[in-house]
């Protein structure tokens, strides 16, 4: 509201005018005039007045109607009206309130009166300005939450849709390469594409014959401890687990993070599951299980991506390279390591190997020349 509020006197006397606009100006309002009710109208909707003073006789337009169009205007904020009538009769009171008038003075009027009710419309005027305030601030905030709230969803939904990607990287990427691929914005280094990659297939001898006869809970129990001791040998050695099967686990290095020395992370990884499962197989062999470990290990070219279908996917390694491996691992003994003479070559630096010759390996057209690990170098 305005300071000093303006307040809109209308009569169609002048001389009635003139003493209510006098002693409001005394009082320090501002006070402008119309002489009639089409006037009124006109005034009210250019010059948004605090207050309205509006005699109810006049000429064209009674009080009523201004009253009423006034009320029914909805361009209009809300203005008080006060009544300014001759008549007294209840009836005509409760005609002007029922028009829409907030309040009424008959006249003659007296001064005392006239500024009790005066102020008490512009302390209503001042309180439902307020009120429109605060309603229109809440309408805005509750816009901005609105907007923050559909913000904050789709903030939500990503950050979903990347931890999902997450915990997806991390079922078969040691957590410091799930880093570097969870940088790749895009997610370019998972496409599918053809690199040289060292396959690790690792499985326990015995196992099938083991599983047949002992309980569930026996089977269970070994399982959870052979891959309890794989896993985290797994993510030391920095390998891409492509899968546990059962008692089987294949495992790849070189991608999709590019490694400088994958065959010695693949021969030392190999040496550490022999050293592990060692300490495990005696345990298991004072619970009458007899179960030991072979591994296979070649090196070679493969297709690499994700595959699966929606909801599920896994990334793996396809071609020549992972059969050999697999095929080397079906064939090693308990505790002994295969790996290809190519492989061999690249380790000899590293590693103890013996060469066993040429073997023919189911699946695959021509026979290979293949090697057994031995102990580590020491460093």
């Amino acid at each position: 509201m305005r300071q000093p509020p303006k307040i809109l006197v209308v009569d169609d006397m002048a001389d009635n005018v003139d003493i209510v606009r006098a002693r409001l100006e005394r009082l320090g309002y501002d006070v402008i005039v119309a002489s009639n009710g089409e006037e009124a109208l006109e005034t009210t909707r250019s010059a948004l007045p605090d207050l309205v003073l509006l005699d109810v006789m006049m000429p064209k337009l009674d009080g009523m109607e201004v009253v009423r169009q006034l009320k029914a205007d909805p361009t209009l904020p809300f203005i008080p009206i006060l009544l300014l009538t001759a008549r007294s009769d209840p009836k005509d009171i409760v005609v002007g309130l029922d028009s829409g008038a907030d309040d009424y003075l008959t006249k003659p009027i007296d001064n005392a009166t006239l500024v009790a009710r005066v102020q008490a419309m512009l302390r209503i005027k001042a309180l439902h300005n307020q009120v429109q305030e605060q309603a229109d601030r809440l309408a805005k905030q509750a816009s901005e939450l609105a907007a923050w709230a559909g913000k904050l969803e789709e903030r939500v939904a990503e950050q979903l849709a990347e931890l999902e990607r997450v915990g997806r990287l991390r079922r078969f990427l040691a957590p410091q390469i799930a880093e570097l691929v969870l940088s790749d914005g895009d997610g370019g280094l998972l496409d599918s594409h053809r690199r040289e990659v060292v396959v690790l297939f690792c499985d326990l001898r015995g196992f099938t014959a083991f599983a047949e006869t002992a309980e569930p809970e026996e089977v269970m129990a070994v399982l959870r401890e052979y891959h309890g001791v794989l896993g985290p040998l797994v993510r030391l050695h920095e390998g891409t687990l492509d899968h546990f099967a059962g008692d089987g686990i294949m495992v790849f290095f070189n991608d999709p993070v590019p490694s400088p020395d994958a065959p010695a992370q693949a021969v030392r990884l190999a040496d550490a599951i022999r050293c592990e499962i060692d300490a495990l197989t005696a345990s298991w062999t004072e619970r009458g299980y007899k179960l030991g470990v072979g591994i296979g290990i070649s090196q070679g070219f493969a297709t690499l991506g994700q595959i699966g279908f929606e909801g599920h996917t896994d990334y793996t390694a396809i071609g020549t390279v992972a059969n050999v491996a697999a095929r080397l691992c079906a064939d090693a003994k308990s505790g002994e390591i295969l790996l290809t003479k190519k492989l061999a070559t690249a380790v000899s630096g590293i590693a103890e190997v013996l060469s066993i010759g040429s073997v023919e390996l189911k699946g695959l057209a021509r026979p290979i020349e293949i090697c057994r690990l031995g102990s580590l170098r020491t460093e």
